[in-house]
């Protein structure tokens, strides 16, 4: 009987253990998810602010490369398909304003990049 006892008490440590792993490791990834979307939302007030100052070419290049690595670092974390669906819109939405930007517009469209850094945001959101 005592051995039942012992079994049980180990057996029910251990998916304790497991649990509390699992939870920690979900928990650190929620965080990440966060962390991210706040550089991202950082990066694109960046963005925002250099598109509005006379349209700085240079300092619209740094923000959406600012943007790429956060995405980089992102999808590398994550294995949630709105997140992932989210990130390649973002993706695409610089990969736009990248093109832009390189044809000499100043002024270039930014809402695709502001819609999908919104869209993150809301993911990311505990």
């Amino acid at each position: 009987m005592r051995r039942h006892r012992t079994t049980a008490l180990v057996s029910g440590v251990v998916l304790t253990a497991t649990l509390a792993l699992t939870g920690c490791g979900a928990l650190d990834k929620a965080l990440d998810c966060v962390r991210t979307a706040e550089a991202i939302a950082a990066s694109v007030g960046r963005l925002r602010q250099a598109a509005s100052d006379a349209g700085d070419p240079a300092k619209i290049r740094q923000s959406l490369d600012e943007i790429d690595k956060e995405l980089a670092t992102l999808k590398d974390k994550t294995d949630n398909a709105d997140l992932s669906k989210a990130v390649d819109d973002l993706s695409e939405g610089v990969e736009q304003v990248r093109t832009s930007v390189g044809n000499g517009d100043t002024t270039p469209d930014l809402k695709p990049v502001t819609d999908a850094a919104a869209e993150i945001a809301r993911i990311c959101t505990p």
